[in-house]
């Protein structure tokens, strides 16, 4: 205390609730309480030549309003010498390969750009930190690309894969899963009106589940509506109930509720998907591949079933 009868420092109060005992946390004179900025401010776009495309920017562009997010697209290309090995014949000279891999490029970056261009995006410069695009030029072939330049990203913004995508979009989708250390937002064939303001989590209690949660954080603090969902008989590991996970949350200062069904002869991966429309929800929350993936390749899975059928977007992780 100083002569003046002042404490030179602030402090906050604390209480610890299991013991009762308040402490004090001193704070430098003059500063508020820092609150952390979680935010999910970069998001890439993948962008290819295809029917599903339109989806996927619209839901990159709904997740990008929603967060004052930076967009950023690069062209999706084979491989020119893994295109080539698809050839047993040699028919198509090396060159030509080279050309059509250039002509998709040039594709892409037309359908990005048109888009943006289309919704009153802006093009990013240094001044503009809001909502912005952006164009990666010369972007490497093959869809090794998407899993390690997705590291410096928030999010990678996909559509569903489906048995009209190409082998290079599908491969892409696993790279970002598998590779980048970032989550995958699966786009659905329609994009909803709105995104992430009613959110479904899928707990399983697994490795997977727990980091898709924590990396999609920010979208879970901005919803108006949480739901951790149980699904009773269904694919699950050993690990924390649900209820643990709903007071993790609350700490977080996220108001999720319970809900619980039964898989009355569906698989998990069906219970999960009509639990999504029947609560209405615009986000599902799954952690990717808890069985392994060749396993769920052959034998099918949840997060397979997923994939090929969610009408809704769907953040995974693995």
């Amino acid at each position: 205390m100083t002569q003046s009868g002042h404490w030179p420092l602030k402090f906050a109060v604390m209480h610890n609730r299991s013991s009762g005992v308040v402490g004090f946390k001193r704070r430098p004179q003059g500063r508020a309480p820092r609150k952390a900025a979680i935010t999910m401010k970069t998001i890439l776009v993948p962008t290819e030549d295809n029917s599903a495309m339109r989806s996927a920017l619209d839901t990159a562009l709904l997740l990008a309003r929603r967060c004052d997010s930076y967009i950023e697209g690069f062209a999706l290309r084979w491989l020119v010498a893994d295109f080539a090995a698809f050839d047993p014949t040699g028919g198509t000279p090396l060159e030509t390969d080279r050309l059509a891999a250039a002509q998709v490029e040039t594709q892409a970056r037309q359908i990005f750009e048109s888009f943006m261009q289309g919704h009153n995006v802006p093009r990013s410069t240094a001044k503009i930190e809001a909502l912005s695009f952006g164009w990666l030029d010369d972007a490497p072939q093959g869809e090794d690309f998407v899993g390690s330049y997705g590291r410096v990203f928030d999010v990678i913004v996909l559509s569903r894969p489906g048995a009209n995508e190409t082998f290079v979009h599908n491969r892409a989708l696993y790279s970002g899963l598998f590779e980048s250390g970032r989550p995958v937002l699966l786009a659905p064939p329609a994009p909803p009106p709105q995104i992430a303001t009613n959110v479904l989590i899928a707990w399983n209690r697994s490795t997977e589940q727990a980091r898709a949660i924590s990396l999609a954080m920010p979208l879970l603090q901005k919803a108006k509506r949480v739901t951790v969902l149980t699904v009773i008989g269904g694919t699950e590991v050993p690990g924390p109930s649900a209820e643990q996970l709903i007071h993790y949350l609350q700490r977080n200062g996220i108001a999720a509720e319970p809900m619980s069904v039964g898989l009355d002869g569906k698989n998990t991966g069906q219970t999960i998907l009509a639990a999504a429309q029947s609560t209405g929800c615009d986000l599902l929350v799954k952690g990717a591949y808890t069985q392994s993936r060749l396993r769920q390749m052959i034998f099918g899975g949840a997060t397979r079933h997923v994939l090929e059928n969610a009408e809704i977007p769907v953040l995974l992780a693995t």
